[in-house]
């Protein structure tokens, strides 16, 4: 297993149709709904974190910012997928090209994923410490996000296209996947419609009493 740094990929290039548009920039809290996500992916224990946009050239704009206001200004890259219309896979092969070559293994973050708990990228990394190819958070059976994989596994995810993202990778990998138990449903937790997204306190994936 290559050891070596760790780098955070955030996923914001697409277009959020479904939210009509501008999702990444909406209010969310007391900022905007891309903040919790860069907020968690600064917290993992990341070289850099380096965000991917495409459809909304106000992303590029508010990463800056956020970065700005929480110290972390040195440790952002900024990155246009000129072929975000292609999908999730063009916006993971634009990434994982553009890290340096001494990189040890890389967390996926999606840019509308505000409660991602911020303690957990680092038991990913400790699973890939341990040998894992892949390691993802589970939350009452369900795998959940972010996702670190291996330098090994950069190949892979380079040759994604269309929308198949790094959830379908780990789906398709028979050995080598380490799943971290979290009760915490931050994990499971995306953004799609306004009227369905309001902050709240983290959630459980524990199963309801009968």
């Amino acid at each position: 297993m290559k050891t070596g740094p760790l780098e955070a990929i955030v996923l914001a290039a697409g277009a959020g149709s479904r939210f009509g548009g501008g999702k990444l920039t909406a209010p969310w809290g007391e900022g905007l709904l891309l903040d919790a996500a860069l907020d968690a992916a600064f917290a993992a224990p990341v070289r850099t974190v380096t965000v991917v946009w495409g459809a909304d050239d106000k992303v590029l704009e508010a990463a800056s910012r956020r970065a700005d206001q929480v110290g972390e200004a040195a440790r952002l890259h900024l990155l246009h997928n000129a072929r975000h219309a292609e999908g999730m896979g063009a916006s993971l092969r634009t990434a994982i090209g553009s890290l340096p070559p001494d990189t040890a293994g890389a967390f996926v973050f999606l840019g509308d994923m505000p409660r991602i708990p911020h303690g957990i990228a680092r038991d990913l990394a400790e699973a890939m410490a341990a040998g894992a190819r892949a390691a993802a958070p589970v939350c009452q059976g369900r795998r959940g996000h972010p996702a670190l994989f291996s330098a090994e596994l950069f190949p892979a995810l380079k040759a994604l296209a269309g929308d198949r993202g790094a959830g379908w990778l780990l789906g398709a990998m028979t050995h080598g996947l380490t799943l971290i138990p979290t009760d915490d449903d931050g994990v499971l937790f995306d953004v799609d419609e306004p009227q369905a997204d309001a902050p709240r306190s983290p959630g459980s994936c524990q199963a309801e009493p009968d």
